[in-house]
């Protein structure tokens, strides 16, 4: 699910630098998640489609290529209004996504 080549070319290697900027993503997804549930409720597509754009960069720097992917479109999709009905969905997938990539994390940085 992850791919750290990214990161690792990112920080030189640097296992201080990679532990940190998992510990960084580690933190902001249940806020990004929790965030993103409260936008949904209050229609706010603007906002929610200007948080996707966050998410996406902090999914990428992990590897994630096809959950930026899926945020990506969300973010497209709330410029326009348009499948307001499938955002949900995108947000479930966000989810379940990052916390799968959560624990590879842990497991991960225990190792580093």
């Amino acid at each position: 699910m992850v791919n750290l080549k990214y990161l690792e070319e990112m920080t030189g290697g640097s296992r201080e630098l990679v532990k940190e900027m998992i510990d960084i993503f580690i933190s902001q997804i249940p806020e990004f998640i929790e965030e993103m549930r409260k936008l949904h409720k209050k229609n706010d597509w603007h906002s929610l489609g200007l948080l996707a754009h966050k998410a996406k960069s902090s999914v990428a720097i992990m590897g994630m290529e096809e959950q930026a992917a899926k945020l990506k479109k969300l973010e497209q999709l709330t410029k326009e209004e348009k499948e307001t009905g499938q955002y949900e969905n995108y947000i479930n997938q966000f989810e379940k996504n990052c916390l799968r990539a959560i624990e590879e994390l842990q497991l991960v940085k225990n190792n580093l």
